[in-house]
């Protein structure tokens, strides 16, 4: 199993599935260790200063030409006391390679394959860079003598277009600086793949998650080549939550923001109004959830016991706030490309749902909008979208906010 492994990973992996994500606008950066430190006999600790998807290159010195001989390498994203933590919790990644030392020869070392992130439709890297995973820490074992700084490198895969210094924060809060440069980096992180997955869980773009990361990423870089290619992707591999249809608008909608480009916008046009809810919508106007969508489809939240303890109807005030503001942002992108009556139809339909939507799902004793027709509970989430897509009214907005605000993270992030 071990020498299999050795030999997958200097081939290329060739077991993998053949197609993958063209990531052209990714490299490899080798990456120096920022320390060494032995930690028992025979066992070296590096440490890479920050996480990054990649894998290792190993090239003994040439002392070493006469030695070889069996070689552990431990990849880790966590410490325990002061070892690689080789059984961390929840979703922290560790592996374990086989390998061995044949002389100044330089190995490519990587961990084997997760069945959870290399199945279709997986955004899958090129088999001749081998497994991708996150770490910082790497424990080596059985080196032939003391591992040098030169001896080893992290081939880190990130976006080749990214520019480091194109953003900068500065404040006087050392704690904030701290938590800017954290985000920013993560996101410089999330760029492995060249489309923007959900991390490593099952590298799969999300509508959701890529649409939060668009965003992130601008703020970061104004370079829209990843964020498009994840919209593509996300056009083929749709997935199934009620609330992230709408939400291509939105980074469609991002995009015309960031770019200005009519001409990227016109091309996806017509896609775009098939992300919109139209075969839901009832005689008033709002977007109807039939039971198979309340258990499959709508989602407000996830994980479940982050939803406040939401109430599902078959009108949902979360699937229908989304549906609003996928409502405005289209009339605004057809008015862009010049189609004022497609604009003027998208702005009727939005006007007749809101009216209907302010009328049966919010509460005027209370300031507060319910869950759904038939319910009146008020959860976090049936207020906080209204909220955020302006769909409250002006002077209803400071009371609604102070609330929210008093309970905390009601919800996930």
């Amino acid at each position: 199993m071990h020498k299999w492994v050795l030999i997958a990973v200097m081939f290329g992996l060739m077991l993998r599935p053949a197609s993958c994500q063209d990531a052209a606008s990714i490299h490899l950066v080798e990456q120096p260790p920022v320390a060494i430190s032995k930690i028992a006999p025979g066992v070296f600790l590096v440490d890479f200063g920050r996480v990054a998807f990649g894998n290792l290159s190993l090239t003994p010195a040439s002392e070493h030409l006469t030695k070889s001989g069996p070689v552990t390498v431990r990849f880790g994203e966590a410490l325990k006391d002061g070892r690689v933590d080789t059984r961390p919790p929840g979703s922290v990644r560790y592996a374990e390679v086989k390998a061995a030392t044949t002389g100044a020869t330089t190995m490519i070392v990587a961990p084997p394959p997760d069945a959870r992130n290399t199945k279709a439709p997986a955004v899958l890297s090129p088999p001749s860079w081998g497994v991708l995973m996150p770490f910082r820490w790497v424990e080596v074992e059985g080196w032939p003598t003391e591992l040098r700084a030169d001896e080893i490198r992290r081939r880190a895969a990130f976006d080749s277009t990214w520019v480091d210094d194109a953003a900068t924060f500065h404040s006087s809060d050392p704690m904030l600086d701290k938590v800017w440069d954290l985000c920013h980096y993560s996101i410089k992180t999330a760029t492995f793949a060249g489309v923007f997955v959900d991390g490593d869980r099952e590298r799969l773009a999300y509508e959701a998650d890529a649409y939060l990361t668009q965003l992130s990423y601008y703020a970061g870089d104004s370079d829209p080549r990843i964020p498009r290619v994840t919209f593509d992707r996300l056009m083929k591999y749709p997935t199934w939550p009620s609330e992230w249809a709408p939400q291509m608008v939105f980074m469609a909608y991002a995009d015309w923001k960031q770019t200005g480009d009519t001409a990227w916008l016109a091309a996806h046009y017509d896609g775009l109004k098939t992300k919109l809810l139209d075969k839901r919508v009832g005689a008033d106007g709002l977007i109807i959830s039939t039971l198979d969508l309340i258990r499959h489809g709508d989602i407000v939240d996830w994980p479940w016991h982050e939803r406040d303890g939401y109430v599902f109807t078959s009108v949902n005030t979360v699937v229908n706030a989304f549906h609003l503001r996928a409502l405005d942002e289209m009339s605004q992108l057809a008015e862009a490309l010049g189609k004022t009556q497609e604009a003027a139809k998208f702005l009727e339909q939005e006007r007749m749902a809101q009216a209907t939507f302010q009328q049966k799902l919010f509460d005027p004793v209370r300031g507060l909008y319910r869950d759904g027709v038939g319910t009146d509970h008020a959860s976090f989430h049936a207020n906080l979208f209204p909220l955020a897509f302006g769909l409250v009214p002006a002077d209803k907005r400071p009371k609604m906010a102070q609330c929210l605000a008093g309970r905390g993270m009601a919800g996930s992030v």
